[in-house]
């Protein structure tokens, strides 16, 4: 991988509000098939069914959703998703266990006819108890680029990506890498749910996630802010590692089946792919965002010359560790080690 990027062809420098002026690829030279989006190697997963999870079934109601069903429940607890309210079928001795975890959770109980759980059920599956979710409080766009603040900066943008459990797999990933937020559809696109909380591991309470009505639009603010923007899809020239992943970066991923959408590409200033050796067609859409978030995390750790966190050193009361013991972990450490110069 080139190391003084603004030395290659075919790129402009274009100055922006970060720490650090960084090149982009110019537009262009895209191969036909515009619309598919998504590196090969990255979302052809889901036309397979790779991906394909069954989500909880729930129907709507005033502030918040329904979750119905005694899994959808449990997975909700777990998952520490805030629930309003629970109604539980009056008279069931088999729905003890998850009264009691409810009634741990503090979430208050209603024990109802099952005229009445009938009544709220979207698919007629409640068995015996449904949960009022609490609405989840999205950001707005502003908020996003507010905690961007003027440097450095990684923001998100998944363009219609349906699944439940990729989406909170992103926003963990986006988090842990110390992103400023993501940006999601408001239409036709995951939200978030219980799905996304437990794969998110609480990461959705932790980072601004704007809900945006026009994805183009929100990428044309993001610009007006010092963005550039790179968009994941197997029709780029340069691979990730090649590609200027620094900076104040909007990085787009697309939809598990379709990638991103012409209108969004479009509006890329460049485009990048996974480089594969093997033979498997793909990873999925949030197996690849999160290489490319560390990507990111990566350049702007190497430009402002930090070292990337390392484990928290043991307590000091900690009991000592045998040499041979030590020895062995330094050596399966620095077999871990990654050579991003390849």
């Amino acid at each position: 991988m080139a190391k003084n990027q603004s030395q290659r062809p075919g790129r402009d420098v274009r100055g922006g509000k970060g720490k650090s002026q960084t090149p982009y690829a110019q537009k262009g030279n895209r191969s036909s098939g515009r619309g598919r989006g998504a590196a090969k190697g990255f979302q052809k997963s889901a036309q397979r069914g790779d991906d394909q999870r069954k989500q909880p079934r729930r129907s709507g109601g005033q502030g918040g959703s329904w979750i119905e069903g005694r899994r959808a429940v449990v997975e909700a607890l777990d998952a520490g998703m805030p629930l309003r309210k629970a109604l539980v079928a009056d008279s069931d001795g088999s729905l003890a266990d998850i009264v009691r975890q409810l009634d741990e959770a503090g979430v208050p109980i209603e024990r109802v006819q099952r005229a009445k759980l009938d009544s709220i059920s979207s698919h007629g599956a409640h068995q015996g108890v449904v949960v009022q979710a609490a609405p989840f409080k999205y950001a707005e766009l502003t908020d996003v680029i507010a905690n961007a603040g003027e440097g450095d900066a990684l923001v998100v943008l998944l363009d219609h990506v349906t699944d439940q459990g990729n989406l909170g797999a992103i926003i963990r990933s986006a988090e842990v890498v110390g992103a400023a937020g993501v940006i999601i559809a408001k239409a036709r696109a995951a939200s978030v749910g219980v799905g996304t909380f437990k794969t998110s591991a609480g990461a959705v309470m932790h980072i601004p996630i704007a809900q945006v009505a026009n994805l183009a639009t929100a990428i044309e603010t993001l610009k007006e802010h010092g963005f550039w923007v790179g968009g994941a899809t197997e029709h780029a020239h340069d691979d990730v590692w090649g590609a200027p992943m620094g900076g104040r970066l909007c990085l787009v991923m697309g939809s598990e089946g379709s990638g991103i959408s012409r209108l969004v590409r479009d509006r890329c200033d460049f485009e990048c792919r996974l480089p594969q050796r093997g033979r498997v067609e793909s990873l999925n859409v949030a197996q690849a965002a999160t290489v490319m978030c560390y990507e990111w995390l990566r350049r702007v750790s190497e430009s402002a010359g930090e070292e990337l966190s390392s484990p928290a050193p043991a307590a000091a009361d900690a009991p000592a560790v045998p040499a041979a013991e030590v020895s062995y972990m330094e050596d399966a450490a620095a077999g871990r080690t990654i050579d991003w110069d390849l």
